[in-house]
């Protein structure tokens, strides 16, 4: 279920190599002194019974990197690697891209700082 500043994505069943799991990211545009327009997330759910709650910061030009580093989080957490978290409805994915990319003021084919991919873990 998305909607603008929220993803949920939950399995409620377990299945074979599939965990039980709840999760939610949540999303909002930050203003840094130094660093300017910072997206910032926050994942907090439960996979296989274990709660967790992580949060991380991407610059405005690494931002659409979001999905890397939400899967990577989950996969942390118990969520196998073959589970997307976020591709699994892509038109909820869509959504999710285009809110980011306009609370950020993106366009395709911005230029990336190099230094901001090695500053955001990617």
């Amino acid at each position: 279920m998305f909607e603008p500043g929220h993803l949920h994505r939950a399995n409620s069943f377990a299945s074979a190599g599939q965990p039980v799991f709840s999760i939610d990211l949540y999303y909002e545009v930050r203003h840094d002194p130094a660093e300017g327009p910072m997206l910032h997330m926050r994942m907090q759910g439960e996979v296989a019974g274990k709660a967790f709650e992580e949060a991380f910061e991407l610059h405005r030009d690494t931002a659409c990197n979001f999905a890397s580093v939400a899967s990577r989080l989950a996969q942390k957490h118990g969520l196998p690697s073959g589970n997307n978290l976020i591709m699994r409805s892509h038109h909820e994915y869509d959504l999710m891209f285009e809110d980011i990319r306009a609370k950020l003021g993106t366009h395709s084919g911005d230029p990336v700082n190099l230094d901001h991919l090695e500053k955001d873990g990617l």
